[in-house]
């Protein structure tokens, strides 16, 4: 197994987490978004999208980190990020998809850059933009999760589960924005007991042997 990624990117944040709960081994590829490496015909040969991560297993090259995580939920299911109830596991797959989909597509480097070239967007407004964006989405978390029933000791139950893979390298990036994350109690209670784990320590940006 291979994995293409860049250390500080979130959904490849993600796949170290989900890799290491599972305990699979793999080659990691380090793609360097800040030259520009996902742009180049030899990764796009790879991932026509010139996104990080790409899995590349038996031959064959998977996209799309949340796609990778059900792929790997569903060959190796052991530890499971789902629940086995259809309905905790649409409510886990719900609080994944509101940061994989509302939240961090809108602080993705390409659309950031976008606003820059085409709509003049400085530092300044750049800053604004992200958080109007990370709080809003953090705000609705912390609503969905705060006194749920079904949240225990993580998001969903007293296991990490695909919630909480999201979710850990979200706050990372609220953080390196310098964004207050004081008004989601709930989500750094979940964060910090996500980071006591070595699974999820591991992964994290700054133990990446590409870390800079």
């Amino acid at each position: 197994m291979k994995l293409y990624g860049y250390w500080r990117s979130s959904a490849s944040y993600r796949l170290r987490i989900a890799l290491n709960l599972k305990g699979i081994e793999r080659e990691e590829v380090e793609i360097n978004l800040l030259d520009g490496e996902q742009r180049g015909p030899e990764y796009l040969a790879i991932n026509p999208q010139g996104l990080v991560p790409s899995l590349e297993e038996g031959g064959r090259i998977f996209g799309q980190s949340l796609a990778i995580l059900e792929y790997l939920e569903e060959t190796h299911p052991d530890p499971p990020l789902l629940p086995s109830n259809p309905a905790e596991r649409a409510r886990v797959r719900q609080l994944a998809l509101v940061i994989a989909c509302e939240i961090h597509p809108l602080q993705n480097s390409g659309v950031r850059q976008h606003l820059r070239e085409a709509h003049g967007f400085d530092g300044d407004a750049d800053n604004a933009w992200l958080k109007h964006w990370i709080l809003r989405g953090l705000a609705v978390l912390e609503t969905l999760v705060a006194g749920h029933s079904e949240t225990g000791a993580f998001c969903h139950g007293d296991t990490p589960t695909l919630a909480d893979i999201c979710l850990v390298p979200q706050l990372y990036n609220a953080r390196r924005g310098g964004f207050d994350l004081a008004p989601y109690p709930s989500l750094l209670r979940i964060d910090e007991k996500c980071l006591g784990l070595d699974v999820f320590a591991r992964a994290a940006p700054e133990q990446q042997p590409h870390a800079r």
